[in-house]
């Protein structure tokens, strides 16, 4: 098979605050991940862990406190070092579509679905005329499932399902060849999850376009990644093939195995204690404190290894999804 070629390729992506009295809270720290045509990499973790942090990066949405390092190229492009005026006008809606959390808290509120997606056809394409415009705005709103008899409502007129399409609409306009989807499930039953992730995936799948998905679902995760990278406390800890985290032979390190085990349909057993504070993490494996295989070694940073950061992985013989 011809390996697909690499949309977004991250390295050693950091992000620390400068806070008052000189304190730093270390957001991100040194992620590595490549991103390929036609794929899905979901970016899962506990709620605080620097998931958002990483996208607004990506994106150059971050606050003027914040400090970024290393490199997020999409093709030739560095996301890290572009001016804001290389965002605005390349990266955001033509390179990368965002499809935010909450995504009724990102449209105008007195602006109707259709006025938001013709006012994203005129900025991002060349389309131009009424009835162009309006013809370009019901095709978006077709591409991404949104029911044309609800192009003329406002957003608080709509379900959470309909907010996230009409989302899912103004990120396809540009034809982005990587949509970064963060938390597109918070708040929706679990009927509307699945629905939110087929839809995504549908867009993906055919072969024009990229997805990194930031969610906390793990659910969610499961049936729309081909591969996943799990974040704690700002460090990705393990990066592997999706089919294999959530099946055979399970995830290496202990603290991914924990999330799954503390789902419903498994042991259904929280992880002991709570994530360390990003402003004042230790010098070793900032998991070791919860870790029920931790030693002295843990003291000292784990680097990657096959794709886990631990010195205690789970080994093949003794892994049980």
């Amino acid at each position: 098979m011809t390996p697909r070629a690499t949309v977004l390729s991250v390295r050693g992506l950091s992000v620390r605050f400068l806070m008052p009295g000189g304190r730093r809270i270390a957001a991100v720290t040194d992620a590595h991940f490549d991103v390929a045509a036609g794929d899905c990499l979901a970016l899962i973790g506990e709620s605080g862990c620097g998931k958002s942090v990483l996208a607004s990066a990506l994106l150059g949405l971050l606050p003027a406190n914040a400090r970024t390092a290393g490199e997020a190229r999409l093709g030739d492009l560095d996301l890290l070092a572009a001016d804001e005026r290389t965002l605005a006008r390349t990266v955001r809606g033509r390179l990368v579509g965002l499809i935010p959390q909450s995504p009724a808290a990102h449209l105008t509120p007195v602006r109707t679905v259709r006025s938001h997606l013709q006012e994203t056809v005129a900025a991002l394409t060349d389309t131009r005329g009424r009835a162009a415009l309006r013809a370009a705005a019901e095709a978006a709103a077709e591409r991404a499932a949104f029911p044309a008899g609800h192009l003329d409502r406002h957003p608080h007129e709509l379900s959470g399902g309909l907010a996230q399409r009409a989302a899912t609409a103004l990120a396809l306009v540009g034809d982005a060849p990587l949509l970064l989807a963060d938390e597109p499930t918070t708040g929706l039953d679990r009927d509307l999850v699945d629905h939110t992730v087929d839809e995504l995936r549908r867009h993906v799948d055919t072969g024009r376009r990229s997805l990194l998905v930031i969610t906390h679902d793990l659910a969610a995760a499961r049936r729309i990644a081909d591969r996943v990278a799990v974040m704690y406390a700002g460090r990705i800890v393990e990066l592997t093939d999706a089919q294999a985290f959530f099946g055979t032979p399970g995830p290496r390190h202990p603290y991914s195995r924990g999330l799954l085990q503390a789902l419903p349909g498994r042991a259904f057993t929280a992880i002991p204690g709570m994530p360390p504070a990003l402003g004042d993490l230790p010098r070793g494996c900032a998991f070791a404190p919860r870790c029920d295989r931790a030693t002295d070694a843990c003291t000292v940073l784990p680097q990657p290894v096959d794709g886990t950061a631990c010195h205690h992985p789970h080994l093949p013989e003794d892994l049980r999804a």
